[in-house]
């Protein structure tokens, strides 16, 4: 609680009510555990209805600023049971800035003067590996760009403050796009308006890289190829948490058959804690196999060790190594079900059928007229989220499409899925994900040659370029990354003016003395800013490019949201609920 003070009443027993989608995030930074320590007797959901019953003198709400959250607190508190002993206090903690617009609402529904402290906790940046950070805020994306509502830039501004006060100012800025140059902008004045924020702190990063995520629509549309993204893609990661089916991870004891199989999904945390997740996470899927059958070989070897253990001293070491070889043993276990699991997909002809009509959009294949795939799909009625993300792929390989395809299409879609949905085209439309080509030119292909971003002769095994990451493709926001490092943006002027937004450079001015040496074969440090969302992919690309022998750089990524391509359309999606005739 950083900017929360403690009171007296705050060192008696209190309950925790969680908006839930704080839940997960705060999970990475304080277990229960934890807060127990700190005299948390109770967690509750946020839900309208009173109270369940507990034994404490404090309840502290811990909720985002959002209205309809305020009407769920106002039911709780006038539902609040006034005659019991004793009273229990309220307290509100905003997360991650207080906003006026509840408090006066609340003021309205006459529960404001309930609670003792209203404060916020300012949780703008959480830590969700070694080198990756999210704000998690899952509208910012909508919010910047079809809301113009810039709170989420300023969170992201706030929290690069946070982190050059930490780890010391960073010299270079670079960024693309508006939103870029809005949190930049913001940066520097609240470098100028608080002067003593600034302390002396020899700088870690040597270079801040913002990246507006329109600057580069496609990458997140694309099927993510990589062991992660593909987890992703099928399961949904959520703060590093992923629930799978869970018959491929029942026990096999002899002789019971199928009965008893667990019905609970299996869920498991998946980040770099985790030796073998670890080193097979960035590899294309086709590379995983190998991997794992390389690793089962060694770990039988290492099991088989227990027969030779002769002397006492030998079997001491055995069973010393126990621990870390039944660990191995169950994280193997648990990838190949997952591997298994995600291949039953990846060979099913229908994925082999949509992968091949996104290649043939990222190559420039057929990008102007209507897809008989697509068409196909909607006759079928395919889930409407996998249509948005091929018509949009489309019109984004081709600057737009044309009226007369766009509305073929948007027809089409309406009438197979339903007319509620003409809000959405008309989001995906402001966003710039699918619009009519209106300059009359397509300049993708360009685009496409200049950065190389379509890769014939990709090497899945052992890649030599990040288009691995997408067997084919490389990702626009990850090819500015690699090319602002070597040789630099002034290489590439002519495309970053087709690119939406504009591009820019500020440097900061370091106290004195801290001014970096460079050792000879050090490396560059490079903090990528993605605001408005990035893929589990493109995160696998500038890792890549991190362990490159003669890369140079290292790259720690930050971001306002982890995506992939479904939960991203998903947020852009209006829910209208047809009228009940």
């Amino acid at each position: 609680r950083r900017d929360a003070r403690p009171s007296a009443s705050l060192c008696l027993p209190q309950a925790i009510v969680w908006d839930e989608y704080l839940t997960g995030p705060f999970g990475l930074i304080a277990q229960y555990s934890l807060l127990k320590e700190h005299e948390v007797e109770k967690m509750f959901t946020l839900k309208p209805g009173r109270l369940p019953q507990a034994d404490v003198k404090n309840i502290i709400f811990f909720v985002r600023p959002k209205l309809e959250l305020m009407d769920i607190i106002t039911d709780n508190v006038l539902r609040e049971d006034r005659g019991r002993s004793p009273q229990r206090d309220f307290h509100i903690l905003f997360v991650p800035r207080r906003s006026l617009l509840c408090e006066q609402w609340l003021k309205e529904q006459g529960v404001l003067g309930s609670f003792i402290h209203r404060e916020q906790y300012s949780l703008d940046l959480i830590p969700f590996d070694g080198d990756l950070l999210s704000m998690e805020s899952e509208s910012a994306f909508k919010e910047c760009y079809l809301e113009s509502d810039q709170t989420s830039l300023y969170h992201a501004a706030k929290g690069l403050m946070t982190l050059q006060a930490l780890y010391g100012t960073i010299p270079q800025i670079f960024g693309k796009g508006e939103c870029a140059r809005h949190v930049a902008n913001m940066m520097i004045r609240m470098k100028r308006e608080f002067p003593g924020s600034q302390n002396s702190v020899f700088p870690v990063f040597d270079t801040l890289l913002l990246l507006d995520r329109n600057v580069d629509l496609l990458t997140p549309l694309a099927t993510q190829l990589t062991y992660e993204g593909l987890i992703d893609e099928i399961y949904g990661i959520q703060n590093t948490y992923v629930k799978l089916p869970p018959e491929k991870f029942a026990p096999k004891k002899q002789g019971e058959g199928g009965k008893d199989l667990p019905t609970e999904p299996k869920k498991l945390q998946l980040n770099s804690a985790e030796e073998l997740y670890a080193e097979i996470r960035d590899k294309n899927f086709n590379a995983v196999g190998s991997v794992l059958s390389k690793k089962a070989k060694i770990i039988s070897a290492a099991f088989e060790e227990r027969h030779h253990a002769k002397t006492v001293g030998e079997i001491k070491q055995f069973v010393s190594q126990l621990p870390h070889m039944q660990a191995a043993r169950s994280s193997l276990a648990n990838h190949t079900s997952i591997a298994e699991l995600i291949k039953d997909i990846t060979t099913s002809e229908d994925f082999f059928d949509n992968l091949t009509v996104e290649q043939e959009f990222m190559s420039g294949i057929d990008t102007d007229k209507a897809n008989n795939y697509i068409e196909d799909c909607i006759a079928q009625k395919h889930p409407l989220i996998k249509i948005l993300r091929l018509v949009c792929l489309q019109s984004v390989c081709n600057s737009g499409l044309k009226q007369k395809v766009l509305d073929h299409y948007k027809r089409e879609i309406l009438q197979t899925y339903g007319y509620e949905h003409i809000l959405t085209l008309n989001n995906l439309e402001k966003a710039g994900l699918l619009k009519p080509q209106t300059s009359g030119r397509n300049n993708y292909p360009t685009i496409r040659k200049t950065l190389r971003l379509w890769m014939d002769d990709v090497n899945e095994q052992n890649p030599n370029d990040i288009s691995y990451v997408y067997s084919g493709y490389a990702p626009l926001s990850v090819r500015l990354a690699q090319l602002l490092a070597r040789p630099g943006w002034r290489s590439i002027e002519e495309v970053l003016k087709m690119l939406p937004g504009p591009h820019f450079e500020e440097r900061q001015q370091l106290p004195t003395g801290l001014q970096k040496k460079r050792q000879h074969g050090e490396n560059r440090v490079t903090l990528v800013f993605f605001l408005g969302g990035v893929t589990y992919a493109e995160i696998a690309a500038l890792r890549f490019l991190s362990q490159m022998e003669d890369g140079g750089t290292e790259y720690v990524i930050a971001t306002t949201k982890l995506i992939n391509g479904t939960s991203w359309i998903k947020s852009l999606m209006e829910k209208l609920e047809p009228a009940p005739f």
